[in-house]
């Protein structure tokens, strides 16, 4: 017979704090929950990283978290840890802030275009 699982204290403190938030908070918390889970993906061997970006086209309607993932995919090359701290910083003036999605992204296509210049020895 299998045992419960009780959740440890950190989960406690996770899920305390997710029922204080209204629904817009706790999708925001979601979203960015699926980022951080995206992110710990396993890297690509390094020799079979292409060197340049993949091309992989922006659509019309992106999330944040969206156009992160698709961000993270298309330059596979770079080391997102360098990446965390910033992207991170953009995301909480989306959510918390309420800066335009559109705008975000366009500074998230910045700041991976400048990673990947300063990856290529390009340096903007």
């Amino acid at each position: 017979m299998l045992s419960p699982q009780f959740p440890s204290p950190q989960q406690q403190e996770l899920l305390r704090l997710f029922r204080c938030l209204d629904d817009r908070a706790r999708n925001s918390l979601l979203d960015f929950a699926r980022y951080l889970v995206a992110r710990e993906a396993p890297e690509i061997p390094s020799e079979i990283h292409p060197s340049e970006p993949l091309g992989l086209p922006r659509p019309e309607q992106e999330t944040v978290v969206a156009a992160m993932q698709r961000l993270s995919r298309n330059y596979p090359m770079l080391n997102k840890d360098v990446l965390l701290h910033q992207a991170a910083a953009l995301m909480n003036a989306h959510v918390v802030q309420g800066r335009p999605a559109v705008e975000v992204i366009d500074e998230l296509e910045a700041l991976f275009q400048a990673e990947w210049g300063r990856y290529a020895g390009i340096d903007d």
